[in-house]
């Protein structure tokens, strides 16, 4: 983030962009996107997001497609963040942490998005294999879709906010680290007032810009003495931009600049 900005963008081939791209519904058209993508930006922006559900789609040759570009995108320099929201209880959970933070595994990620709601006990594994091997997760907190409220602001017995819950055993997890830990958390720019404690001592993934309606405007609100640690992803907002690599690269310089204009960041 200090050599390239602040700044992550998804990897999200749904139908409705390949068309716009003129791409076929096909594992031809996804491979054609997601190479454009890799190719345009790795070598330049911070973070890059597949999510996994659209590689998925297509069995074992979106798989594939996925691989390389994993693969591609870290030996150009960028870090990768698997969207993939995992969560599941003993060895399976097991089995989804080898499958992306192992570091011998084909889909090996710096970071791997989480799902708590199992109990944030059953991500141990996921939580020891990363800090094993170097790579970080992000565990959802307080996501950006409207529904994620019901569970995310209930509260518990004690009457602490489950996300707030979530947020300090990330914090225990982050603790004494510098500058910041590896076990972050998802927490979307479009939710207004946190109404929680952000500060974890650890990176706070933000969708929601653009498309779903958050601006790097809001990032001071919703983020507040924490929005040094955020990490704001755009997925439509910058892709729309393609297939012309050039106009890609111009929309993500774009939303950097704009990012940096308003949390003082941006390489």
């Amino acid at each position: 983030m200090d050599e390239r900005g602040q700044l992550c963008v998804g990897i999200d081939p749904h139908a409705a962009l390949l068309a716009e791209w003129g791409l076929s519904d096909d594992i031809g058209g996804l491979e054609r996107f997601t190479r454009t993508v890799v190719d345009a930006l790795a070598d330049r922006v911070a973070v890059l997001k597949p999510q996994s559900a659209f590689f998925e789609r297509f069995g074992s040759r979106g798989i594939a497609v996925l691989e390389r570009a994993v693969a591609d995108a870290r030996a150009a320099g960028a870090l990768v963040v698997m969207d993939a929201k995992r969560g599941d209880i003993g060895s399976t959970m097991a089995a989804y942490a080898g499958a992306f933070l192992d570091k011998g595994a084909p889909l090996f990620s710096d970071a791997v998005t989480l799902s708590p709601y199992l109990g944030y006990g059953s991500l141990r594994p996921a939580l020891d294999l990363a800090r094993a091997g170097g790579a970080g997760v992000f565990v959802l907190a307080l996501t950006s879709n409207p529904e994620g409220a019901e569970i995310q602001r209930a509260t518990t017995a004690a009457g602490t906010p489950l996300a707030q819950t979530v947020l300090d055993r990330l914090m225990a997890e982050n603790a004494g680290a510098r500058p910041l830990g590896s076990f972050g958390a998802v927490v979307g720019a479009t939710i207004g007032e946190a109404g929680v404690d952000l500060d974890i001592n650890g990176p706070l993934l933000a969708p929601g810009l653009g498309a779903q309606g958050a601006t790097a405007a809001d990032l001071p609100r919703v983020f507040g003495d924490a929005v040094g640690n955020v990490l704001p992803s755009a997925s439509r907002g910058v892709l729309r931009h393609g297939p012309n690599p050039a106009a890609l690269r111009a929309a993500v310089e774009r939303e950097v600049g704009e990012i940096a204009r308003f949390i003082g960041s941006g390489g």
